[in-house]
Order: C-alpha cells, then structure tokens, then sequence
C-alpha cells in the first residue's frame, strides 16, 4: 500500500535498504585484478600489446594502424603507422574525394558499398537513393503515439523506443531470412535520420516555452540535407553545410567489426534475434560516453579551455592549463586530453585528416578561426605533451576532437552528437549483421572463468 501511495517518488528514491544491499553486494564481488593474469584473460578482448583479440572474418570494413615488425628472436612489436579506414577494400579517403569532385553526396554511395560489396553506377545509385526515399516515412501517428509519449532528455534511448516499436508495425518482425532482413535495414537506414530529429523536436517542445515544427523529409534531398532541413525552423542551408555534414556521414559510416557497437550487434545477430533488437542494442552500445558520446567530452573541454586560457593563440598558455589538466587538477580531473590518441589508431586517423579540410572551410564561412587556432593549438600541444609523459614517438588525433566543433558551427544541439552518428553508423550495422546471418552460423559466446570457491549449501536455520 505505502509503494502504491508513494509511486512516483519511490520509483527513483535510492533508499536504506538499497544501501544495504549494496554494501552485501561489495562484500563478495571483489576479483583481484592479478587474477586476470594468471589466468591470461584478454581483457577487453585485448592482447597485452592493445591489439584486438581475433573474433571473426569480415569482407565489410578494415582498419591499418600499425606495423607489426618481428625481430631476430621472432618477437613481434608493433610500429605506429598511419591509419587507413578501408569500406570493401576502398580508401573511405578516396569515397570522400569521388564524390566532392563530381559533385555527388557521398553518404548513400558509401552505404551502398558497405550493404552490397561494389561501387554502384549512376543508375544503381539513383534507384538506390529513390529507395531509400521511399522508406523515410514512419507509420501514421507514429510521432505522436510512440515519439511524444514522456520523451527524455537522451534521445538514443527515444530513438531505441522507437525503434523497438517498429517492430509492432512490421507483419514479418521476426523472419531473419537475407531478403526481408534486407528490406528491415534499408528502412531503418532511410528512418534513423527521422528517428533522430523528431526526438530531439518532441524533447525540446517538452521545454518550457519551446515551440513544435515537424518538417517532412523530401525524397529529392539526400540524408545530409533532409536532417539539416528537418532540424531548422526554415529549413535553410549552405552547400558547404550540406557537404560537411555528408563527409562526416562517410566517416561515421562503419569502422571494421570489433568496434564496440558493431560487435555487439554481431553478438545479438548471433542469437538468431530480429532486426529492431539487434539494432536496438548496437545504440545502447553506442550510447556509451566511452564509444558514441566521445565528442560531447571534448565539447566540454574545450569549453573550460576557453574559460581559463586567456591567450587562445599562446602556445605556452594553452600548455600551462593542459599540464594542469594532465596532473588532474583542472577540468573533470580525469588526467585525460579528450581527442587526443585511440584505441586503434597509432600515428594518424584517417577520418580526422579528412575531417580537417572541411573544419578550415567551415570556420571559415561561420567566422570562427579564433576558435579554431585554439583547436590547432590545443591538438600540437597537447600532443607534444602526451607524447613526452607516455613516452611515446607518435599520437594521433581523433575525430571527435574536431567533430563536436563541427558540429556546433553546423547549429547542432549536443543533445544530437551521438544520434547522428547512429544515422550514419546505421549504414555498418547493416552490413554486417546480413554478414553475420550469411557467414557466421555460430551463436557467440566466450568462455568466462569462475574465481568463485566451491561451497555446501547451508540451510536456513544455520546461517
């Protein structure tokens, strides 16, 4: 009766009792990380050099990061090298480049390659792209039955919901056969940029004072310029604009099978489950601050960079706070340079070579190149620095330390960071879950070791 009564507060209320049970919890979950060794665990599917455990085989996506040198003694080490991020064996640098020449959007041209194996020509790419138009309409009342119901503050978790509930709308949700599977990602793929900027309108209306506009996708437009149309009240846009956010599109688009989302979505495909579950748990992956929300991290950096850096062009300013932050006694006091290094990536990431050109050019356009000396700064600094206390010959630079940036001259809320970069990683999910469903035919699943001793039971009036 007192839950009843009390419901709405109970629900959240972290009490006494929850404490208590905490602290039992603590009391026999403790592993001594020594343990890992002894056993040669591969923590975080890891070899002790950073390497990525070898899971699977995929034709999808490749990552080069490093060199790998074996010595007289037939030790290997590894070098750093310049990163290459390869869609089906092609340089994604060498999509970005295709496209801008011709004057073509390259997201859906990348997409293509990822689900289907081969550059498609000018009649393949235009009925793909009128396919796609085709799916970007979600059922009727969708928006205001599932999307505006008690909409939260993180849209992936409304994009998730919503996702889930396509599901219900489906007549074959759960036929994993290549064909209808097919057909499930291609409308996922056209609906995410959808997903994401209804969520984000019914969130904001939920604001005090905030006014609701729904813009309809044109079928003419591609996914950059739909979500940049969606998103604005007068649905404006430049060129430049529209080309910058396609680019990142491309980047965003897959990065090989043991990036943590895509192989979680692996993972589930494994289990034989539908398509919306699948997908659904690659954005709760991707939700993760460790994975998908890494730009909103350097966001917030940056901006307690610029509050505390009184010279932006001083290389010796910006080295004194950054050594502050390093020592952990400024900013979050993580000790951490968000941006800066990969998990993969040794010398260079690919995406953020490509990535800067357009920075320069945006800033340009916007009026923000004080903003961006900053970044360059704090991007030759900070590297210097990282370099010299981890002893290391080279660091590379992420792509979300310049993508946040982007995204903010681009007038996007940071509350879409992260969806977006589902809309684009939605096009790498697809392709390798109708990879895993044709070439895996092995439920995954690891073998963890139990550190646990062995006891009797004991009965209830001995305890």
């Amino acid at each position: 009766m007192i839950w009843k009564e009390n419901r709405e507060n109970a629900y959240c209320e972290i009490t006494p009792a929850i404490l208590a049970l905490k602290e039992q919890w603590e009391k026999k979950n403790y592993i001594d990380p020594r343990l890992y060794r002894e056993y040669n665990v591969k923590r975080g599917l890891r070899d002790e050099d950073g390497r990525g455990v070898l899971t699977g085989l995929t034709r999808v996506a490749e990552i080069q990061s490093y060199n790998v040198v074996t010595d007289a003694a037939d030790r290997e080490y590894i070098t750093p090298a310049d990163g290459i991020l390869y869609y089906r064996g092609i340089d994604c640098r060498e999509i970005v480049k295709g496209s801008a020449k011709r004057g073509r959007f390259a997201f859906e041209e990348a997409a293509y390659l990822l689900l289907f194996g081969e550059l498609p020509n000018q009649e393949q790419l235009q009925d793909f792209c009128v396919q796609l138009a085709s799916y970007r309409t979600l059922p009727t009342n969708f928006f205001r039955d599932v999307i505006m119901k008690n909409p939260p503050k993180d849209l992936m978790n409304t994009m998730q919901r919503a996702i889930l509930t396509l599901f219900c709308y489906d007549d074959k949700p759960n036929d994993i056969g290549l064909e209808n599977v097919l057909r499930q990602c291609l409308q996922l793929t056209a609906n995410m940029p959808v997903l994401a900027i209804y969520a984000y309108q019914a969130w904001r209306y939920s604001l005090p004072g905030e006014s609701l506009f729904i813009h309809v996708p044109r079928p003419e437009l591609s996914t950059a310029e739909n979500f940049l149309r969606m998103l604005r009240e007068d649905c404006s846009y430049t060129e430049l604009e529209a080309r910058t956010l396609d680019v990142a599109l491309v980047l965003h688009a897959d990065h090989g099978g043991g990036n943590n989302s895509t192989f979680t979505n692996h993972v589930v495909t494994s289990s034989g489950t539908d398509t919306y579950s699948a997908i659904a748990a690659a954005m709760a992956s991707l939700k993760g601050p460790r994975h998908g929300g890494a730009n909103s991290k350097v966001m917030e950096m940056m901006a307690d960079i610029k509050t505390h850096v009184k010279d932006w062009s001083d290389e010796g300013c910006v080295a004194d706070y950054l050594n502050k932050i390093l020592d952990k006694d400024a900013f979050d006091r993580s000790g951490l340079i968000y941006g800066l290094g990969h998990a993969v990536y040794t010398k260079s990431d690919p995406r953020c070579e490509v990535f800067r050109d357009y920075v320069h050019l945006l800033a340009a356009e916007k009026g923000r190149d004080r903003e961006l000396q900053l970044y360059t700064n704090v991007e030759k600094v900070g590297k210097e620095l990282l370099m010299e206390r981890r002893n290391k010959d080279a660091l590379s630079t992420n792509i979300d330390f310049y993508s946040g940036f982007v995204y903010e001259m681009l007038g996007l809320p940071m509350e879409l960071y992260t969806p977006l970069f589902a809309v684009a990683r939605i096009a790498g999910w697809s392709a390798h879950r109708m990879e895993e469903l044709s070439a895996g035919g092995k439920l995954i699943r690891p073998r963890y070791e139990c550190v646990e001793e062995h006891r009797s039971y004991i009965p209830m009036e001995n305890r």
